[in-house]
C-alpha cells in the first residue's frame, strides 16, 4: 500500500527569494590604479594623466568596471573620477572597489528595484547558505525593505528557518 507523500513546504505558501539570484550574469573587469603610480606608490598628476591618455579604453567596452588600488597608495578623488571619466563612453558600468564590492553595490541596486508590494502579507524565507556568498549587507537591505508589507520574514531554508520578523496580529 502506498501513500501520496505531501510537500508541506509547497503546501505552505512560504515564498523562497534567494538573493543570488539578483547577481550580475555579467562579467566585472578590474581597472587597478598601481600601474598608473611612480614607484606603483606615488600619483603624479601630469605622468597620470599621460598614461589615461595612452590607455586603451575600448577593451572595457560594455563591461561591468571596479576602480580599486592594490597597493596602500594615497589617492586623490579626482584621480577615480578623471578615470570613470574616460570609462564613461565604453563600460557599461563603472564602480568604485574590488570585484566582492561591485557585485555588492550591483545586488543592492537591484535590492532597491524590487516591487516590495509582490510581497505583500506572504510569508518570506530570504535563502541562506547557498554556493554564492552572499555579503550581510544584501541581507540587511533585503529585510529593510520587504518588513514592512510581509506577512514573517525567515532565514535560511524552507525546511529549516530562523525566524527575522513576524506582524503582529
Amino acid at each position: 500500500m502506498s501513500e501520496l507523500l505531501n510537500n508541506k513546504v509547497t503546501e505552505s505558501g512560504i515564498i523562497s527569494f534567494d538573493l543570488a539570484s539578483l547577481l550580475p550574469s555579467n562579467e566585472i573587469v578590474l581597472f587597478d590604479i598601481k600601474p598608473y603610480l611612480f614607484m606603483e606608490l606615488i600619483l603624479k598628476e601630469k605622468d597620470f594623466r599621460a598614461s589615461l591618455l595612452s590607455t586603451d579604453w575600448a577593451s572595457y567596452q560594455d563591461k561591468i568596471v571596479g576602480i580599486y588600488c592594490s597597493t596602500d597608495a594615497i589617492i586623490p578623488m579626482w584621480a577615480n573620477m578623471l578615470i570613470v571619466s574616460a570609462l564613461q563612453p565604453y563600460a557599461k558600468a563603472v564602480y568604485f572597489g574590488d570585484e566582492n564590492k561591485v557585485r555588492e553595490q550591483l545586488l543592492l541596486e537591484k535590492i532597491a528595484l524590487i516591487n516590495e508590494q509582490d510581497y505583500n502579507d506572504q510569508r518570506v524565507v530570504i535563502k541562506g547558505c547557498g554556493e554564492t556568498p552572499i555579503g550581510e549587507s544584501a541581507y540587511v537591505a533585503i529585510t529593510h525593505k520587504l518588513r514592512p508589507v510581509v506577512k514573517s520574514i525567515m532565514y535560511g531554508e524552507p525546511c529549516s528557518t530562523v525566524p527575522v520578523y513576524k506582524k503582529k496580529a
